[in-house]
């Protein structure tokens, strides 16, 4: 193309050439100059015009090379940040989840296998009535009645007395990890210490009705004692995990609660060690101001256990984010009629709640045959008077070491 341009440039230069030669009346030198200038001039417009179009062409080229650049740093972006994701992706834990599910559907399937079998056997031996509907018998397992809350035997006064004759100490009661029976967390258990020097327990003397500034006061003090022990313990080297009374009466008072909050704010470098014991009952009933009191206290870093649970059937999702880090279910009643407790296998209990970093404690052990019997279903977590019976603090990280209580003998 650029040669037919130049030919074209050259005719046209010997043309005016011969124009001004033969029209013009020019010299033969002067036509063949006029010749050379009008070539010359074509030839640098030409090159001109070509010089811009391989600019032009070449800005094109570099612009799009930018957008390429560009398209290739965002999708180097986007890889990058899948990357992220993948690695902070723990694989174990999703597999255990899997591993998890996929146990418990098992159960499920077992269980459901054994009932069809278990109708078919019936309906084989005894066969269906012609002039009776065919019926499918179910099994049926009625669920043990809760114990009911016994009446306190020590009477309110009495209570309130001997709180003000400062005979009212904080014991300590391991919760143990089966097989080998080591210290987990300990339960701090308020005990009131009677005229014939035994000590009585909280189910002797809590109130059940009325009372509720003496309940507060106790729960005060008992946070305050667990506060103690839990600092001089991570000071000391050796942190304990801590389980401390907590009820509605404390929750439900908004200086209590205000107060209970500030002691947690000015500890928080111990929260992770604190769990607060709530009764089931109470748990269930918690009021929109209470569970508002709750929330606070799981976003500063403590946790909670649900005691004497009489059912599993809960949402463990929505406990889980509450804070709840245990349940705690009376031994007996999970060993002899598990079926009123959960659907689940007793085996699978403790894998389904550890989806939710929930743990299962068994409390009131009162033999041998009930640790088995939870070592074989996996559940490692216990606590009973069999085990291990409450015991006072040390002095050294007791709240008050100086003060001793002396039990005070009765005489005859």
């Amino acid at each position: 193309m650029q040669a037919l341009v130049y030919s074209f440039i050259a005719l046209s230069a010997a043309g005016l050439g011969a124009l001004s030669y033969f029209a013009l009346s020019f010299t033969p030198a002067n036509a063949i100059l006029a010749a050379l200038v009008f070539g010359c001039i074509g030839v640098v417009a030409m090159e001109r015009m070509l010089r811009i179009r391989a600019e032009n062409r070449l800005e094109r080229a570099i612009e799009d090379l930018s957008r390429l650049l560009a398209t290739d740093a965002q999708a180097g972006a986007v890889l990058g940040q899948r990357i992220n994701a993948i690695a902070d992706t723990n694989p174990g834990q999703r597999l255990e989840t899997v591993e998890a599910d996929i146990s418990v559907l098992g159960t499920v399937i077992r269980q459901v296998a054994e009932a069809v079998a278990e109708v078919e056997d019936k309906l084989a031996s005894t066969g269906p009535r012609r002039d009776a509907p065919m019926k499918t018998p179910g099994r049926v397992i009625p669920a043990p009645a809760p114990a009911p809350d016994r009446e306190p035997v020590i009477p309110l006064e009495t209570l309130r007395q001997a709180v003000a004759d400062k005979r009212l100490a904080f014991h300590l009661q391991p919760i143990l990890r089966l097989p080998h029976r080591r210290v987990a967390a300990y339960d701090l258990m308020p005990r009131l210490l009677l005229d014939d020097g035994d000590w009585a327990d909280p189910a002797d003397f809590m109130p059940r009705r009325g009372g509720y500034d003496l309940v507060r006061q106790i729960e005060a003090s008992a946070l305050m004692e667990a506060v103690a022990v839990a600092r001089r313990a991570r000071t000391g080297g050796a942190p304990v995990i801590l389980h401390v009374p907590l009820s509605c009466a404390t929750l439900g008072d908004g200086p209590a609660a205000e107060r209970m909050l500030g002691i947690l704010d000015a500890n928080r470098a111990i929260l992770e060690g604190l769990t607060f014991l709530v009764a089931e009952s109470e748990w269930l009933a918690l009021t929109g101001h209470e569970r508002a009191v709750i929330e606070q206290i799981g976003r500063k870093g403590a946790g909670f256990s649900l005691g004497g649970a009489t059912s599993l059937r809960l949402d463990m999702a929505e406990l889980a984010a509450s804070g709840l880090r245990a349940l705690r279910v009376e031994a007996a009643r999970l060993i002899e009629a598990p079926e009123a407790l959960t659907d689940f296998h007793v085996s699978d209990i403790s894998d389904y709640l550890a989806r939710f970093d929930v743990a299962l404690i068994a409390t009131a052990i009162a033999n041998e045959r009930q640790i088995v019997e939870l070592l074989d279903s996996d559940i490692l977590l216990v606590q009973g008077d069999y085990l291990a019976p409450p015991g006072p603090i040390r002095q050294d990280l007791s709240l008050d070491a100086n003060r001793t209580i002396t039990p005070q003998l009765k005489r005859g």
